[in-house]
């Protein structure tokens, strides 16, 4: 498997996955009588970006000044973090750069790093922004969206995360490095800089998420605690998974190996996976086996990690 994900393109859907998830989608469906459920809707982008960047910025605003007004000892945080900056992308950067900034390199420098990352490629403003508004729309924790802006780890990872792939593709890879250990060691998310992502991403908690090298994450995606998407052993090239669009990573899953999971595909908390996991399929174990097919609902936006019980045997 030697799919990639290009960087900052508006639709990545994935569409190099090719004629072996195009048949596995149809058995799986057809296993399940799904028949009427159409493979063209399977594709479509899941999180579209509702507000859009100008719009989530107004929110955000809204926001904080009601924070400050109910909670004064945050004014200069709230000010610094969102009410002296005229965007998203502003605000953004200063925050990340805030978090990581060390005596090596600066949070000046860094929000300088990530001013010519946006400069460069708009479209990680447009990611960071769908990954923000998954947040909102997935977990119930975020009554608002100024929250897991300012405080959620796993959202800073994954900005940073888009930075440093940024560096990587432009052979700038000894920072993109330095990037990805120090989001390690701030934030307990290690992604290698070089795994391509998608949009409207969601990695909730973050502690613990371990992402290989030759991975990639699809659009649509929520990842939960403690997930690892890993190799096998120490052999070199393409060894680490492929998660297509819409698939749910329970807490604890291990999924190990250049194996893929299809679209909407759900693992569950605990399991570990070594081989292909069809679109649609929920499995769970170690090793994982399939229990269940997905109905009407995208696993990743569900954000639902039980099993049926009748499907559901220890």
């Amino acid at each position: 498997m030697n799919h990639i994900v290009a960087p900052c393109l508006k639709e990545q859907g994935l569409k190099e996955q090719g004629l072996k998830e195009q048949g596995l989608k149809e058995q799986g469906l057809k296993e399940q009588g799904l028949k009427d459920q159409s493979l063209k809707e399977l594709d479509r982008p899941e999180t579209p970006l509702l507000e859009g960047v100008d719009g989530m910025w107004a929110m955000l605003r809204a926001e904080a000044e009601s924070v400050v007004v109910k909670e004064p000892w945050l004014r200069p945080f709230i000010d610094t973090a969102i009410l002296l900056h005229h965007d998203f992308p502003s605000a953004l950067g200063s925050l990340l750069a805030r978090k990581l900034g060390d005596s090596y390199i600066s949070a000046d420098q860094l929000a300088m790093l990530v001013r010519s990352a946006v400069a460069d490629a708009p479209c990680i403003v447009e990611e960071a922004c769908s990954d923000l508004q998954a947040i909102c729309t997935r977990d119930p924790a975020a009554d608002n969206c100024l929250t897991p802006f300012l405080y959620y780890k796993g959202f800073h990872a994954l900005e940073w995360h888009r930075i440093g792939h940024w560096l990587w593709r432009r052979e700038r890879r000894d920072l993109a490095h330095f990037l990805q250990s120090r989001v390690s060691e701030v934030f307990a998310v290690d992604i290698h800089p070089a795994v391509p992502v998608g949009r409207g991403v969601f990695i909730d908690h973050g502690t613990g998420v371990v992402i290989g090298e030759t991975a990639v994450v699809g659009n649509d995606v929520s990842i939960l605690q403690e997930v690892t998407l890993g190799g096998t052993g120490k052999e070199h090239g393409d060894r680490h998974p492929k998660v297509r669009d819409g698939v749910l990573l329970s807490a604890g899953a291990k999924i190990l190996g250049n194996i893929e999971i299809g679209s909407r595909a759900k693992v569950g908390a605990g399991s570990v996976v070594l081989k292909d996991v069809p679109p649609c399929a929920t499995v769970v174990g170690v090793p994982a086996r399939i229990v269940g097919w997905c109905r009407d609902t995208v696993p990743a936006l569900a954000m639902d990690q039980t099993v049926p019980e009748p499907e559901y045997h220890i």
